[in-house]
């Protein structure tokens, strides 16, 4: 979607907001690793340097961040404002989920691990960077997934990924946050990994069953790329598709062997992976109601059958001047 799809009121307004307005940050407490009061002044200074107006929503308690996000997204609506994310992709994603719909321009300040969304987009990941490219940026449409109405911006998936993500999460409690640590996790997990999910996929009219220990589903050409998948799939992914990555039934070694071709950048190569993309997929596990899902990190129980989709609407992103983009790495 292109703006030029959207209401002409809702662009101007979007635009002026971009140039003069305000910006809401919502900067969450426990995302990356440099401090949070650190972060704040320096995001604060830089938006001083630039002229423009600013106010700091805190996230203390992970439990409150969409509370928060909806504050900022009315404090935006009233003063014709900016919604800014200051996180990793799990708080990028609860904000943008305030956002969506609400009208509102959408900033990003990476500080995460992994940052796939802001990379994608060549938003600096440097702190002071991406705020001075705020004060420059454009508003550009940006594709959003949903499933069963719950927003992801670069994944959503089922069976052995989500438990990949919660092992992750208590390796980093224990040995910190970073990549190292989200790899060495991740072949642990896979160690122990005995479960196959059976699904029935609906897609374009035709059902189709199958066996497979995870259903990935991309949202993020970057990080689709970065792992080896077809450009194909990618490119669909740019042109308003999303893509499905599936891994037949295999033994431990075969999944460790997927992992290596994942760090490679080769798992599109791999004989027992299948992918493909489309824009709505019905998802229904046999014999389950509830389901652990993970989007953009985070995840939830929900109910079966699952619908991932393209959001109607995009959000309305902050895209930095091509003077102040990274490069996309």
């Amino acid at each position: 979607m292109s703006l030029s799809d959207l209401s002409a009121a809702l662009v101007a307004s979007a635009n002026h907001a971009a140039r003069c307005g305000p910006f809401f940050v919502v900067i969450n407490a426990g995302s990356g690793r440099h401090d949070s009061h650190e972060q704040q002044a320096l995001i604060a200074r830089m938006l001083e340097q630039g002229g423009r107006a600013y106010e700091f929503l805190r996230v203390d308690e992970p439990a409150r961040i969409g509370e928060v996000a909806r504050r900022a997204v009315e404090l935006a609506q009233a003063r014709q404002g900016v919604v800014v994310a200051a996180g990793g992709d799990g708080t990028i994603n609860a904000v943008a989920s305030a956002v969506l719909g609400s009208g509102c321009p959408f900033g990003v300040l990476p500080q995460g691990t992994f940052n796939y969304f802001g990379r994608a987009h060549a938003i600096p990941q440097d702190t002071e960077a991406a705020a001075r490219a705020l004060l420059g940026a454009g508003v550009a449409p940006v594709q959003v997934g949903q499933v069963n109405g719950k927003l992801f911006l670069v994944n959503a998936s089922l069976g052995l990924y989500p438990q990949l993500l919660e092992d992750r999460e208590a390796w980093k409690l224990r040995f910190g946050r970073s990549r190292f640590v989200a790899f060495l996790s991740g072949i642990a997990t896979l160690l122990q990994s005995r479960k196959q999910l059976q699904l029935q996929i609906e897609l374009a009219g035709q059902a189709v069953a199958l066996r497979t220990p995870t259903l990935f589903i991309g949202n993020n050409p970057l990080q689709l790329s970065r792992v080896g998948i077809d450009d194909a799939h990618t490119e669909a992914v740019d042109h308003g598709q999303l893509a499905a990555i599936v891994v037949r039934p295999i033994g431990t070694l075969a999944l460790l062997g997927l992992a290596v071709r994942g760090v490679l950048g080769q798992l599109g190569d791999a004989d027992n992976i299948d992918s493909f993309s489309f824009r709505r997929l019905t998802v229904r596990p046999k014999s389950i109601r509830r389901i652990k899902v993970a989007t953009d990190g985070e995840i939830a129980w929900m109910r079966t059958p699952l619908v991932f989709e393209v959001a109607a609407q995009p959000l309305l992103l902050l895209m930095p001047a091509p003077a102040d983009r990274a490069e996309v790495a």
